[in-house]
């Protein structure tokens, strides 16, 4: 029990640091030198918002977070498939996961991005009619989903995962079989996890582009990424399986003994692949390189940035955080909801900004700073309610 105790913490506090990146990543987008807002149809912006002011460095924020948080995210949602449909059962899991993750993301997920979105709106068209407003965000603009995408996809992978159990008991032999215990050795896992977002990337990405997008209405998922997550869920759905005190990202295994290394290999791949851009593409220019392989380069350094910044903050996580912190308990009791919540704030806050004469960096801290709080308080108040607080 004190093992499982030490792993709800480390992973309860992983999980809202993804949230709170994700604040600061969408805090962000309104400011970085490369977005764009399209006032033909808003939805093809890159951000909902997009402010004069812009600030270079946000552009390293967001691409740094873009290597490795949704990945991240997807890891810690298959952590609990096996823990899950072993306590409650197949259909009782599935029902769950329904509550959980299907009707949030259509109803609530739904109404929240109609708030978020009206800013795009009026600053398309110049008007606040509500009518006019609906029509198109469900028919010019397709019905925009936001961030809660990643609700509807979790949800699928799941059922698929539920579906095949047989199959998953298959997965969590063969990882066993690989010794994902505690006395892997560090280079060993960390061959294993690159290998496998190779696979899982390299072909989707080369077919459809790094940053493709698809779906119908809101399930929307990005193409290039799709088997790349779901291979992350099955790592996190073995890792979940085995015993925590004896796994792979257990405090004291090999590979989190060494979490300060994984740290700096992190920090090193992340600066090759940012760097690496302007290199690559004036090697293009010289006609060093072709195209194809310019774009094969840069998508082997986007998964190796991954593995890296993955491994060290699991491990980073497991061996440091193994004490409970006031603050950071109610914030991870919360985080579910400050996912959901905190885009309405980002964009309104960030609207509200436009017309003021201040740099960029100040802005990103107002909204970033305000929508974190806000959404937050606003978990609190909702989880007030039974039927929020059992779900969510």
């Amino acid at each position: 029990m004190a093992n499982q105790s030490l792993r709800n913490v480390w992973i309860d506090y992983l999980r809202s640091t993804v949230t709170v990146l994700v604040v600061a990543h969408h805090a962000a987008l309104a400011y970085t030198t490369f977005s764009v807002f399209n006032k033909d149809a808003y939805i093809l912006s890159t951000h909902p918002v997009v402010d004069r002011s812009r600030w270079a460095l946000l552009d390293g924020i967001v691409s740094f977070n873009d290597t490795f948080f949704m990945s991240l995210m997807f890891f810690l949602g298959g952590l609990f498939f096996f823990p899950g449909i072993d306590k409650k059962g197949y259909l009782s899991f599935i029902r769950d996961k329904i509550f959980r993750l299907l009707i949030p993301f259509l109803l609530l997920g739904t109404m929240l991005m109609l708030l978020a979105y009206f800013p795009s709106f009026y600053l398309m068209r110049g008007n606040t009619n509500i009518g006019a407003y609906v029509k198109d965000f469900f028919t010019t603009e397709a019905w925009p989903v936001g961030p809660p995408w990643f609700l509807w996809l979790l949800f699928v992978f799941n059922l698929v995962a539920a579906l095949s159990h047989q199959l998953f008991n298959g997965l969590k032999n063969c990882a066993l079989q690989l010794n994902l215990n505690k006395n892997t050795k560090a280079v060993s896992l960390f061959l294993i996890l690159f290998s496998i977002g190779l696979l899982a990337y390299l072909p989707m990405a080369g077919y459809f582009g790094p940053y493709s997008w698809t779906g119908i209405g809101p399930f929307d998922f990005q193409l290039s990424r799709l088997i790349l997550y779901f291979a992350y869920f099955g790592i996190g759905a073995v890792v979940g399986k085995l015993a925590i005190s004896e796994g792979v990202f257990a405090k004291e295994s090999l590979t989190v003994k060494y979490y300060r290394l994984w740290c700096l290999l992190a920090v090193i791949a992340f600066s090759t692949f940012w760097y690496s851009t302007d290199i690559l593409n004036k090697a293009v220019d010289q006609k060093l390189l072709s195209n194809s392989q310019n774009a094969i380069m840069s998508n082997i350094l986007f998964v190796l940035c991954c593995t890296l910044t993955f491994l060290a903050l699991i491990t980073s996580y497991s061996k440091l955080f193994v004490k409970n912190i006031a603050w950071w308990d109610s914030l991870s009791s919360h985080a579910y909801l400050i996912y959901l919540i905190h885009f309405v704030y980002v964009t309104w806050l960030q609207f509200s900004l436009l017309a003021l004469n201040i740099p960029a960096s100040f802005k990103f801290l107002i909204v970033f700073v305000l929508s974190l709080g806000l959404s937050w308080g606003t978990a609190y108040l909702l989880r007030k309610i039974p039927l929020v607080k059992k779900y969510l």
